[in-house]
């Protein structure tokens, strides 16, 4: 009686721990939220208080049962049955024969649910003949027929790269881990385009046709704030106030392209941050991001503005053929009342005369949506022009008009006579015999030459951008005015307004058809008035050493008769720039790079092709001069031609050496058309200015702070006659 009651409790004990441990069906939390459906549910055996206080006591050591069969159910028919059934059994720990806890099949129920190819799992215990019988009940995911993008600006997914992004998976079941993968490739393109805090999430439905809906989540800028910081990147001053700079704080914000509500993107910002550096009012520009409490996602972009000096006061001495030795004064504020606006002034003093420049510049007016800019200047110089000097052929030199008492050569008297009919001669020059026979007008004083100009422009320019201040345009548009009085002189400061070539006076023999007029109509002023237009097209890959890509400009200048001296004409110029980057000198330690390292040998032909034309009656000081270092480099400054049209054209090979030390070899070729004899008073004629030729050379380009400076030879015509050249910045 005892053995069989004991037998009796032992059965009844070993049941309601199944029952209790397996009889409950496990069951993984559901896949795109669908309602668990109630779980079949074991006969329970009922027991004394003893045996439960016992089963209690048993759950709690987590005792073992035999498994005598594992089933499972949910894909009979499935297209893929056999391969979710491999998969299913793979992530099982559990197998027929072996006993086991609650907690090893709620892992390997963990297991089944991580396949990512069911949407609902349970493992449903049951007594069997042979012992207890694990039921894995699954409900695959259907297969996948079509993704959707939901959320904020589903243009960013476009729909080729979603179907490009999933295009193995459709018709296939789906499967929520390769579902994750594809997430990430989309998110990662998202990421790719500059939206950083972008997220892609879901899937947040799964339709029983196999449409999974995904969401597309950006970070969006709640706003934009401006805080200046010292040199250490302080906020605060020692007494804790906020630093106050300099700059209005829209001249800042209004280099920001992102706006309240925008979207972040990263390589939106570095573009932002790119032209606040372009300013050159700033020398280092701190980025944060604050994320906003009140709206997950959301951040608010602190700039950290560190300004730099604005103001400049520099000086120097130089040499140039039309001021001769000359000293330089310079002062520049470029951060003008916190404005951006440029304002400076220019001092020069020569050996041939001096410059007085006071010039303003707007970079981006007030307001302005298309980013105009605006410049002006007034000056007042005075200058030897090239025009009328010669290295080797002599010079245009002063005549001063006067008459005598019949002679007809006025070398041959030193008497002044006044004019009943004028202080100048009338009309051409050239009509001064036949106008007033047996007279002579002219006193060669054998003075140089010297334009005396006061005047003034203003421009507009604007990039071609459609509207939009941040679009990357490479075509740019100007237009303006110049206004200027221009009175020709000697060194005295005295008017004149003729000129004769010193040839003739070392000779002896001066007619008065020998002398030309050094301004319009001989007059004692010329007064010019022009309009400008012009555009550009710039698409080099750096614009200060550029090894690849073109530049073209072209512009022309009408200048406006408003009254009997003052000229009217018209000049056009052009030009186009184009490199070719080459890799084929190796001297530069930066064009042999190691392992790893990443190439520094900026190498590259550049050709440049110029011409112009003049059309009208312009006065000779306004004629084009060719020669010199930024033209035909085999001559001197104006002393291959003096023209009113003319075409140029340079070969250059550029090659990096050592340090800051470039080399070059060049090729320059120029032609007037036979234009010089256009010229009024054909100055170039006189001086025995070739009119065209070639020019070979080499060069040393040393890189300084304040551009490139260029050391020269280069021959004239492939003869030896060659000349030495110094030069500031490249020639194109």
């Amino acid at each position: 009686m005892t053995r069989r009651s004991s037998r009796r409790s032992s059965v009844a004990v070993r049941r309601t721990v199944l029952g209790l441990m397996l009889g409950i069906p496990l069951i993984a939390p559901p896949v795109m939220a669908q309602e668990a459906t109630p779980a079949d549910q074991s006969v329970e055996e009922s027991v004394t208080e003893t045996e439960t206080v016992a089963v209690e006591e048993t759950v709690v050591e987590q005792p073992q049962v035999l498994i005598s069969e594992v089933l499972i159910e949910g894909i009979e028919g499935h297209p893929e049955e056999e391969r979710l059934q491999i998969s299913t059994y793979d992530a099982m720990q559990v197998r027929p024969g072996m006993r086991v806890t609650r907690e090893e099949l709620q892992n390997d129920l963990n297991g089944i649910q991580a396949t990512g190819w069911f949407s609902n799992v349970r493992i449903v215990p049951q007594n069997g003949p042979l012992g207890v019988q694990v039921v894995v009940q699954v409900e695959p995911f259907p297969p996948l027929s079509a993704v959707e993008i939901s959320g904020d600006d589903e243009d960013l997914l476009s729909d080729a790269l979603v179907e490009e992004t999933f295009a193995s998976d459709y018709g296939r079941t789906l499967n929520l881990n390769d579902l994750q993968q594809r997430m990430k490739s989309l998110q990662g393109s998202v990421a790719d385009q500059g939206y950083a805090l972008a997220r892609v999430s879901g899937p947040e439905r799964v339709s029983p046709e196999g449409v999974v809906t995904l969401k597309l989540l950006q970070g969006s800028v709640s706003g934009v704030e401006v805080k200046f910081l010292t040199k250490e990147g302080d906020d605060t001053d020692e007494n804790g106030n906020p630093i106050r700079g300099k700059t209005k704080e829209w001249v800042i914000t209004r280099e920001v392209s992102i706006q309240p509500g925008d979207p972040f993107n990263r390589n939106q910002l570095e573009r932002d941050i790119k032209r606040l550096y372009g300013t050159q009012l700033f020398s280092d520009v701190k980025v944060t991001l604050r994320p906003v409490p009140e709206q997950p996602g959301d951040v608010v972009i602190v700039l950290g503005i560190v300004e730099q000096s604005t103001g400049q006061l520099s000086g120097g001495l130089g040499y140039s053929q039309s001021q001769g030795v000359f000293g330089q004064v310079q002062l520049q504020e470029s951060n003008l009342l916190g404005r951006a606006w440029n304002l400076g002034t220019n001092i020069t003093y020569g050996q041939y005369g001096g410059l007085a420049n006071l010039n303003f510049s707007d970079p981006w007016i007030y307001g302005d949506k298309h980013r105009t800019s605006f410049r002006t200047s007034v000056f007042l110089s005075q200058q030897v022009p090239q025009v009328f000097q010669s290295q080797d052929n002599g010079n245009i030199r002063t005549a001063k008009d006067y008459a005598d008492n019949g002679s007809k050569k006025a070398y041959e008297t030193g008497r002044n006579y006044g004019f009943t009919d004028g202080d100048k001669a009338p009309g051409d020059v050239n009509k001064a015999d036949s106008e007033y026979p047996n007279r002579s007008w002219f006193d060669y004083e054998g003075d140089t030459v010297v334009l005396r100009k006061v005047g003034g422009n203003f421009s507009f320019s604007r990039p071609l951008n459609g509207g939009d201040p941040y679009k990357d345009s490479k075509w740019n548009v100007l237009a303006g005015m110049s206004f200027a009085e221009v009175r020709p002189i000697n060194f005295a400061g005295d008017t004149r307004p003729y000129g004769v070539s010193n040839n003739k006076l070392r000779k002896g023999k001066v007619d008065n058809d020998d002398v030309i007029c050094v301004s319009y109509n001989c007059a004692d002023t010329n007064t010019l008035v022009g309009m400008r237009f012009a555009t550009t097209y710039n698409n080099f890959n750096n614009p200060r050493n550029p090894t690849s890509g073109n530049f073209f400009t072209a512009g022309t200048e009408q200048f406006l008769g408003i009254n009997n001296d003052s000229p009217t004409f018209n000049r056009l110029r052009a030009s186009y720039t184009q490199f070719f980057p080459v890799d084929w000198l190796k001297l530069h330690k930066g064009c042999r790079p190691k392992p790893g390292e990443q190439a520094d040998c900026p190498q590259a032909i550049g050709v440049q092709l110029k011409g112009g034309a003049i059309m009208g009656e312009a006065p000779p000081y306004e004629a084009f001069c060719m020669g010199g270092s930024n033209s035909i480099r085999g001559w001197y400054d104006c002393d291959l031609a003096v023209s009113k049209a003319f075409t140029e054209l340079t070969i250059e090979y550029r090659f990096p050496l050592i340090s800051i030390f470039s080399g070059e070899v060049f090729m320059d070729a120029g032609t007037d058309f036979g234009t010089q004899k256009d010229v009024p008073g054909k100055p170039g004629l006189l001086l025995g200015k070739d009119g065209s030729g070639v020019s070979i050379g080499t060069g040393v380009i040393v890189t300084t702070p304040v551009g490139p400076i260029r050391v020269e030879v280069a021959t004239k015509d492939f003869t030896s006659d060659y000349r030495f050249n110094l030069g500031v910045g490249w020639k194109f």
